[in-house]
């Protein structure tokens, strides 16, 4: 099967069924695919082939959801860019890719001036552009084994890698984290306060194929995306814990009827249990933990009852999720060795639409995928009951005295303080121990905790070889990654400034 062909079915059995929203815009599946269609010929006229990569640079709104669309219909291979890149991960995303075409938001034009490709700027003569095209389906040939889609990790360091994934490859994964969900029907609304170019992406086509409307918010903005998600009454979305912390902190959260609320599917980076549990109170029995990477996904899960039980032998408001029925999930030492339950190291997972390499790079390749298993580079473990808990990143780890020093750990117990909003743990040199923690956390205006709170209450918890040394604090949100995750190192880099390497030895 490839994706164009599914959608282009269900834009047969349900034509006259609103397609895409938007905050001035409801397109009918008919309509959309009409635009989509007008796209895909502007795509020929400009040379694209199947199978020829053409990147977006994009918002939200009806233009993306005409690339999406209009890329599939005519094979060409979408090259996502994050708006949140700097002109330099433009240029190499579509460089390394060999994109053909560009197409970019009007806001964002200036970050893309330079690169050597045909270039086209959405502004205000989009509209009148798109309806000069023809409307017929060019009905390209399309295999299933074809490229569907390359997106870039979004690690925090090193060029962006890319990842392309085929067209039965796509369709697998969006099946699998529709899996666990509350189940998608004709009268289901998906909202997206994530781009539909990355992680909401993939919840798009289900969406689209189960005869659903797929919403967008736009720029996002917590009032706005709550006033749309209760008018439109939606039913599905896919958070990262940054989004979910601003909606459910928002002073208007509690004024809205949620009864349409299916499915908040959260993922992208660790949550903490004061998030969780707040978003748990506020939108109720609706919210879903997702674990996975661009690389692999979905490797583990859990719905509601499982994230906010009790369980036996288990402490799953601490997991990522139980691994995934259609996953193999084991935890490697340092000589690639499975290790018995309970015990830490990497994780690695086999599973349906994996990775088949880094885009143009076999030598990467080699060293992430080994003998099928995709290595995260993720620290874990698993308990008797299949729950999996991320400790960390292996390169984030914090050696201090010869003791292993988790950031995710102490971030958890400091985000747990009512004050504190988000918080980052990072190590940085000390001359008797090598490493020591240091955290920086943002709070609300007004805030009375101290550094001396923060430092007793980790040590309180976590024990004191593990307490903070420092704790910055502050009201500036904290830096975070185009996909939303706090950039630890960003806040690492000024303390390491003359040193060689980013680790320190006591």
């Amino acid at each position: 099967m490839d994706v164009r062909t599914q959608m282009r079915r269900a834009v047969q059995f349900n034509r006259d069924r609103p397609a895409i929203l938007t905050e001035d815009r409801r397109l009918t599946f008919a309509e959309a695919w009409t635009r989509g269609c007008r796209l895909a010929n502007a795509l020929v006229a400009l040379g694209v082939e199947p199978g020829d990569r053409v990147a977006g640079l994009e918002d939200n709104n009806v233009a993306a959801a005409d690339f999406f669309i209009g890329c599939a219909i005519a094979g060409a291979v979408r090259v996502p860019l994050y708006p949140r890149n700097s002109p330099e991960a433009h240029a190499h995303m579509v460089e390394h890719t060999g994109c053909k075409v560009l197409m970019t938001d009007a806001a964002y034009a200036t970050s893309v001036e330079g690169l050597r490709l045909p270039t086209l700027v959405r502004d205000e003569g989009y509209e009148r552009w798109l309806a000069s095209h023809d409307d017929t389906d060019p009905d390209v040939t399309i295999d299933h084994d074809d490229w569907y889609v390359i997106r870039h990790s979004g690690g925090t360091t090193g060029r962006p890698k890319g990842v392309g994934y085929t067209h039965q490859d796509w369709l697998l994964v969006c099946r699998n984290w529709m899996y666990p969900v509350a189940r998608v029907e004709p009268h289901s609304v998906m909202g997206h306060a994530g781009p539909i170019s990355h992680g909401s992406g993939y919840l798009f086509i289900p969406g689209w194929l189960h005869g659903a409307a797929n919403l967008l918010f736009g720029a996002f903005e917590p009032g706005k995306v709550l006033g749309m998600m209760a008018e439109h009454r939606m039913s599905h979305m896919f958070v990262v814990p940054t989004i979910v912390n601003a909606l459910a902190r928002h002073p208007d959260v509690r004024s809205y009827d949620w009864s349409a609320l299916r499915s908040l599917l959260v993922g992208g980076a660790p949550i903490t249990d004061d998030t969780a549990l707040l978003a748990h109170e506020v939108f109720g029995d609706t919210l879903y933990q997702g674990f996975g990477q661009t690389e692999a996904l979905p490797i583990a899960f859990m719905g509601p009852h499982e994230w906010f039980g009790t369980i036996e032998g288990s402490t799953p408001l601490r997991a990522a999720g139980r691994v995934m029925p259609f996953a193999e999930l084991e935890i490697w030492d340092d000589d690639q060795r499975a290790q018995p339950i309970g015990a830490e190291g990497e994780i690695v997972v086999k599973v349906e639409g994996q990775m088949r390499g880094f885009w143009e790079d076999p030598e990467l390749s080699a060293t992430r995928v080994v003998n099928g298993w995709v290595r995260t580079g993720d620290i874990g473990r698993l308990d008797t009951n299949g729950y999996l808990y991320v400790l960390d990143r292996a390169d984030d780890m914090i050696i201090s005295g010869g003791f292993n020093i988790w950031p995710a750990e102490l971030e958890t117990v400091l985000s747990d303080h009512p004050d504190v909003i988000e918080a980052a743990v990072f190590g940085v040199p000390d001359p008797r121990w090598g490493e020591t923690p240091v955290a920086r956390v943002c709070v609300a205006e007004g805030a009375t905790v101290t550094e001396a709170d923060l430092v007793a209450r980790c040590a309180e918890r976590l024990g004191s070889y593990k307490k903070p040394s420092s704790v910055v604090i502050t009201t500036e949100p904290l830096p975070k990654s185009p996909v939303g995750k706090i950039q630890r190192k960003v806040l690492r880099e000024p303390y390491w400034a003359g040193h060689d390497r980013r680790v320190s030895g006591s």
